[in-house]
């Protein structure tokens, strides 16, 4: 849990993925298109993803990718974000976390 709080709060957005994962690819889209950079960690692809993974679980995120941290706090997975986009939320917590600048 602990090294998923330091990497969380290391950028202004940071997503908790896997490479194969769809959900995960349509989030990390729909936030560059909003202008973002996130953090990106590929849990498939780092050698302690499983134990990331099973604190992300812990925290509440099921399924455990995409997990989306904005200003260092867990916001959810997809359905979560998406939420937050349509209903027009997200971007202020994208301008306040720092992520964007207009």
């Amino acid at each position: 849990m602990d090294r998923i709080a330091k990497l969380a709060s290391q950028k202004a957005v940071v997503i908790f993925s896997k490479s194969s994962c769809g959900m995960s690819h349509a989030i990390k889209r729909l936030l560059y298109e909003q202008g973002v950079g996130p953090g990106i960690y590929e849990l498939d692809e780092d050698s302690r993803g499983k134990e990331m993974e099973w604190a992300l679980i812990r925290l509440g995120c099921n399924p455990s990718v995409p997990a989306v941290f904005i200003g260092g706090k867990f916001v959810g997975s997809a359905n979560t974000v998406m939420t937050l986009h349509l209903n027009g939320s997200l971007k202020k917590m994208l301008r306040d976390a720092g992520a964007l600048w207009l």
